[in-house]
């Protein structure tokens, strides 16, 4: 499946005009309130249209006043296009008078090689839903470039393992048969790694020798369905040094967010994007580092979309990985990094050092 190679939104959140090529690391940085989480809760919104859940987005968002940028007074719609290798999809997203976004057009289109004209077809208008998959089972001859889309847009979820505290999904019993896929705030970690080490070994071992990486305390994972209640499941773990094992709760906030993004990272089936806000929070300078390792590997496999704060972490990328996002003129701005025109500044300073001295934008002003 073709990951997504660009991006145009116009009218979205702090987003009046964004117009942004996409490659297989897309690391945005930039100062609080620069935008970056509000690219991030575009494709959100995105996931949740595909999952037909579109109006309670809506809803849960403050309703369209909130998603529009300055407002229905100041904006009259939202427009996106994306391009996905040879597929595209476009729409157009018009306030009502209830709150809500209603479609004024919804485009697929196919450019085949060396035809100067593509195929498309507007979807319809006036609908609060994608009508996507009545494209789809509508005509069944005419289907590929809906279904990809769809199972593209789907695939998408934002990642997120910030709570870690006591009574976080993280450290609860799991369902034990909760395990086809990591959910996107670890609640299923247990089952899913004991589903890993049953069914696919080498991609568990995998994940164990990173997390020993930065934890080598860790022996292992101690992967048993509950005695009391065997649909349930509960991650614990043994020391190197130690007999018995220890339970979830007995791991630093650091360390258990490390094993969530290790479990992401590096499990078999990767979605075909993934992404993440501000993973590097709570971890060890060292787990940066290897986080920064970890996501050049997998982008390889699978594109990758990540906003930071992180200095350690950005010195450890190449600058074409590196979106800025800055705040200007009441609008955010995409700017992607380039070598050449910093290879002046990379001779004496670090990417990091770069950003911290306000050379690379995306500070404060």
């Amino acid at each position: 499946m073709a990951k997504l190679d660009r991006l145009i939104v116009h009218g979205f959140k702090s987003i009046e005009e964004l117009d942004l090529e996409l490659t297989d690391l897309n690391v945005l940085i930039g100062a609080n309130g620069a935008g970056k989480s509000n690219l991030i809760s575009f494709f959100k919104m995105l996931n949740e249209m595909i999952n037909k859940r579109f109006q309670v987005y809506i809803t849960k968002s403050g309703g369209a006043e909130r998603l529009l940028y300055f407002g229905v007074k100041n904006t009259d719609q939202i427009d996106a296009k994306l391009f996905f290798g040879q597929n595209s999809y476009e729409i157009e997203l018009e306030p009502t008078q209830e709150g809500k976004l209603m479609f004024a057009s919804e485009i697929i289109s196919f450019h085949k090689p060396g035809y100067s004209d593509p195929w498309s077809k507007n979807l319809g208008a006036g609908h609060l839903e994608s009508l996507l998959f009545k494209e789809s089972k509508d005509n069944p001859h005419r289907t590929v470039v809906a279904d990809h889309i769809i199972r593209s847009l789907r695939d998408w979820k934002l990642y997120h393992f910030h709570d870690t505290g006591d009574t976080s999904r993280i450290k609860s019993d799991s369902d034990l048969n909760d395990n086809e896929n990591f959910r996107p705030d670890a609640s299923n970690l247990a089952a899913f790694l004991y589903r890993l080490k049953e069914k696919e070994n080498d991609s568990y071992l995998s994940i164990l020798k990173t997390v020993r990486l930065i934890a080598p305390f860790i022996e292992d994972f101690v992967l048993e369905p509950s005695r009391l209640n065997e649909g349930f499941i509960r991650l614990a773990w043994s020391h190197s040094e130690y007999e018995g094992y220890f339970d979830v709760s007995q791991l630093s906030d650091g360390t258990l967010r490390f094993i969530c993004i290790a479990t992401l990272l590096l499990q078999p089936k990767l979605p075909t994007t993934i992404l993440l806000d501000e993973p590097e929070l709570g971890l060890h300078p060292y787990a940066i580092n290897v986080l920064a390792s970890l996501f050049k590997s997998v982008s390889k496999k699978t594109q990758i979309i990540v906003s930071t704060q992180s200095l350690l972490l950005v010195d450890q990328l190449e600058p074409e990985d590196i979106v800025v996002v800055n705040y200007s003129q009441k609008s955010s701005e995409f700017i992607r990094l380039d070598s050449i025109k910093l290879q002046g500044w990379l001779e004496d300073y670090t990417l990091g050092e770069l950003w911290e001295k306000n050379i690379l934008g995306g500070r404060p002003r």
